[in-house]
């Protein structure tokens, strides 16, 4: 339990941060500033704010698959349905249920509005933003969903939570892409979460080699935070994850065309990125397997009918086999410059 002015920092970061071009593509950060700074400005009314928080964490090792090169790593949080579909009823039956007893009015938000919910949870005593920046729990560990009822009830508020990070820090020198300036900082532009979820467009060629094979997300600096060892969760807690997605082939994904992908990824997290950017993904992983088995899943997307995925197509193809991507290169028709941007590229680096 928190109040809406709890979190007096969290504004001046989020303008840093936004300042700094940190949020790359994402301009819906920017357009709701306002309201991400400064709860009143969401609602007028809100008095208190109740935050929730639900691990999700398997008892897998979630970084295994990344030794799985052929297998497209899909993030803990997305290997079932959807999480608003889980946590949106629950807090719904609690702000139900504070209504019945106390009265007031209450709106229930769950990663969809604009609500900074990790200072919020932290002001609540949920736990603190780690050095990664996500939230981190002594009881729940570092793999949390957060969710937030706003009240117009005065309610008693909770003390925040301390930082327990100390000199740790595992999560930081992890990550792949070095999406990490400086602790308690991040530069979305790098990380791979952002780069295979959020970001519409081609993903920068430099960093490319450093996304292995994380098709969806990437729960790194997540799966080594020490505090995960103390979390006590019942298995009530757990999503459930899809079998078919738990270690997918490669070339399975790289055939989906889009009523496929809809179908395979129905009620999941996945199926927001839309089919062209997930191949995108998928076609990176395809270029880092170091398998020449996979050139024939990128050669057949040469000519599809999304430019983004054509250019994918030929980065991966050019990993993998250069004398192929040159007889393809031979027989091309694109008018797409972005496109032809990229068959200049790879070409360039298969002599």
């Amino acid at each position: 339990m928190t109040r809406p002015d709890a979190a007096p920092l969290a504004k001046a970061r989020l303008e840093r941060f936004l300042a700094e071009g940190q949020h790359g593509d994402m301009v819906w950060m920017e357009q709701t500033a306002a309201r991400r700074g400064d709860p009143r400005v969401l609602w007028p009314q809100v008095r208190s704010i109740i935050m929730m928080g639900l691990n999700y964490g398997g008892a897998d090792d979630p970084l295994a698959i990344l030794r799985q090169r052929q297998h497209g790593a899909i993030s803990v949080y997305a290997g079932g349905d959807d999480y608003h579909e889980i946590i949106k009823p629950r807090l719904k039956a609690i702000a139900r249920w504070l209504v019945r007893r106390a009265g007031g009015d209450v709106k229930v938000f769950v990663d969809t509005a604009a609500v900074m919910e990790k200072p919020l949870a932290q002001a609540a005593g949920l736990g603190w933003q780690g050095k990664h920046t996500n939230l981190v729990s002594r009881q729940l560990g570092s793999w949390l969903f957060l969710g937030a009822i706003f009240t117009t009830l005065d309610l008693l508020p909770d003390a925040p939570e301390a930082d327990h990070c100390g000199s740790c820090r595992a999560c930081l020198d992890i990550c792949p892409t070095a999406a990490f300036p400086a602790p308690y900082r991040l530069d979305a532009r790098r990380c791979i979460s952002y780069l295979t979820i959020e970001h519409k467009g081609p993903i920068p060629r430099e960093l490319r080699p450093l996304m292995g094979n994380r098709i969806f997300g990437c729960d790194d600096c997540l799966a080594v935070c020490p505090w995960n060892k103390y979390a006590q969760v019942g298995h009530e807690a757990k999503l459930k994850a899809r079998e078919a997605l738990r270690a997918p082939r490669l070339a399975d994904l790289a055939g989906l065309d889009d009523a496929a992908f809809r179908r395979l990824f129905a009620k999941s997290p996945v199926k927001r990125a839309g089919r062209d950017r997930f191949l995108r993904n998928v076609l990176t992983a395809v270029g880092n397997s170091a398998d020449p088995a996979l050139a024939d899943a990128a050669e057949r997307l040469l000519g599809d009918a999304s430019a983004l995925v054509r250019g994918a197509a030929i980065w991966a193809l050019g990993r993998l086999d250069g004398n192929r991507l040159r007889a393809a290169a031979a027989m091309r028709r694109e008018a797409d410059p972005a496109v032809e941007a990229e068959w200049a590229a790879a070409l360039a680096e298969a002599l």
